[in-house]
């Protein structure tokens, strides 16, 4: 019996629409700069982002310590736009950028705010 082909499931960036498509840009800009910095720290990519024109309650960024005060070895930050949320990644100086949606209770990401 043959196998059925597997589903195609479109990338949320297909789907994003054009503000979105603009704020992952401008996402991806911003944090482009920080990236390059030794270590950023979350008060640092947070400001970044708002520099960028996003507002401040519209943006996430995960701990750059960990409890016992070392380096995280990737740092987090989201920007909620509209359903949509702009989650991009740093580490070791390069950022990768993603459109997720937006959870269930409104924020990017689960768990306290950073």
């Amino acid at each position: 019996m043959a196998r059925p082909a597997p589903a195609q499931v479109p990338s949320a960036a297909a789907t994003a629409g054009p503000a979105t498509s603009a704020a992952t840009a401008r996402v991806e800009a911003a944090l482009a700069k920080v990236a390059r910095e030794a270590e950023p720290g979350t008060e640092q990519i947070r400001a970044a982002l708002v520099e960028a024109g996003f507002p401040r309650d519209a943006i996430e960024v995960t701990a750059s310590r960990t409890p016992t005060g070392l380096q995280a070895d990737a740092v987090e930050a989201a920007v909620r736009q509209d359903r949509d949320c702009v989650v991009a990644q740093l580490r070791n100086g390069t950022v990768a950028v993603t459109v997720l949606a937006v959870l269930a209770d409104g924020r990017c990401f689960a768990g306290s705010p950073a």
